[in-house]
């Protein structure tokens, strides 16, 4: 027995040595033969493959063609199609909060699929890293988000810049796009009439006049309105005007720029790799789908909107550790808050919190979760 042991451990060895391939079937590494399994694993639940189509690429390219259609059919009826305040719209209020959501079931249907199935027995096995086999769940989701995430950006980003209004309506007045402080200033002088009648203002400048539906200023019978203003007062009032309302004018735009369409892009990428981690990890730790679900959508849509809002005083490092408000922080300036309370990416929060902190939160809340994940599946019963 001792000759046969030793002759078979100097075959290996000798196998080896002549670059025989080695078993690497205990790496933690997964190969590619073994994530393009799990992308097709996951192609094959048509359901939860039409429902990533329908919310991420479905609903922004029908309710675009939907206003597409009604501006070609009735242009003064409804406006055009895109726009800034569309696109605004379109991503803060519907693809970042349920691209969250639709990623989410995809993570928790990749973290329990096996065990639900009964197939994870088999998996083990093969003799496969327990590791491996859910570390190539990963970049086999990724593959399948990310492509829908930018696909429909992109079809929301050519129909808000290509379909975008030729002029910027601004409190119901006609003005130049882009103008500085000073442009805005020169406008609002050589347009004192429609400055005063319809931009909003402070103070004690009170003239009766409006500016209708069709651009015209409107004097209401039995008032002078502008008339009784000396030209060179109305002048004077009009600039004053323009100063105190060109913060609030110079964040609307015919269209957005080419940058806060690459920061949005990339912010709800980010947003959407998120939830396919954090539901992949939270479906393997408990070894089913439907409960991870629900405490995902719970995450997103009730406590992200309660703890980003109200400030706990004994719970504010808990509400700052929340990966909903570090992902509200490092919003793009110009959009809207994702869950309302008014202002924008570049206005502070009620919960403060640095973008530093921001950043820490959002790596470990990726790094966690994929550790309880991935401990949870090498530690379970065949």
């Amino acid at each position: 027995m001792t000759s046969v042991s030793g002759s078979a451990s100097a075959i290996r060895v000798a196998s080896l040595s002549n670059g025989a391939p080695r078993d690497r079937r205990g790496s933690w590494i997964p190969t590619s033969a073994m994530i393009t399994t799990r992308i097709m694993e996951l192609r094959k639940r048509r359901g939860l493959m039409a429902a990533l189509i329908v919310v991420n690429i479905g609903i922004p390219a029908v309710f675009l063609l939907i206003r597409l259609i009604a501006h070609v059919v009735a242009p003064k009826s409804y406006g055009p199609a895109g726009g800034f305040d569309i696109f605004t719209s379109l991503v803060a209020g519907v693809m970042y909060v349920f691209g969250f959501i639709v990623a989410a079931t995809l993570g928790c249907t990749a973290g329990s699929v096996d065990l639900t199935e009964g197939m994870f027995r088999h998996l083990v096995v093969t003799g496969r890293s327990r590791l491996a086999l859910y570390f190539a769940r990963i970049p086999a989701g990724l593959a399948i988000i990310v492509p829908m995430v930018a696909v429909g950006f992109t079809i929301v980003c050519a129909v808000c810049v290509f379909a975008a209004p030729t002029k910027l309506y601004y409190q119901g007045v006609n003005v130049p796009p882009g103008l500085s402080l000073t442009g805005f200033e020169s406008w609002a002088a050589n347009h004192p009439k429609e400055a005063v009648c319809g931009l909003p203002y402070r103070g004690p400048i009170g003239i009766p006049c409006v500016i209708n539906q069709n651009g015209k200023v409107i004097t209401p019978p039995g008032t002078s309105g502008v008339k009784q203003l000396s030209p060179t007062t109305l002048k004077a009032d009009a600039v004053k005007i323009a100063k105190q309302d060109y913060a609030d004018y110079s964040t609307f735009f015919l269209y957005p720029s080419n940058l806060l369409m690459l920061k949005t892009g990339l912010w709800i990428e980010l947003e959407a790799i998120i939830g396919f981690i954090v539901g992949l990890g939270l479906a393997s730790l408990m070894g089913q789908r439907t409960v991870a679900v629900v405490l995902m959508i719970v995450l997103e849509i009730v406590l992200t909107p309660i703890f980003s809002h109200a400030a706990i005083p004994h719970l504010i490092n808990v509400q700052r550790g929340l990966v909903g408000l570090a992902m509200e922080h490092l919003e793009p300036g110009g959009l809207p808050r994702a869950f309302g309370g008014g202002g924008g990416g570049g206005v502070a929060s009620i919960v403060p919190e640095s973008t530093v902190v921001a950043v820490c939160v959002i790596v470990a809340w990726l790094v966690g979760w994929t550790a309880l994940g991935a401990w949870r599946m090498a530690k379970r019963d065949a």
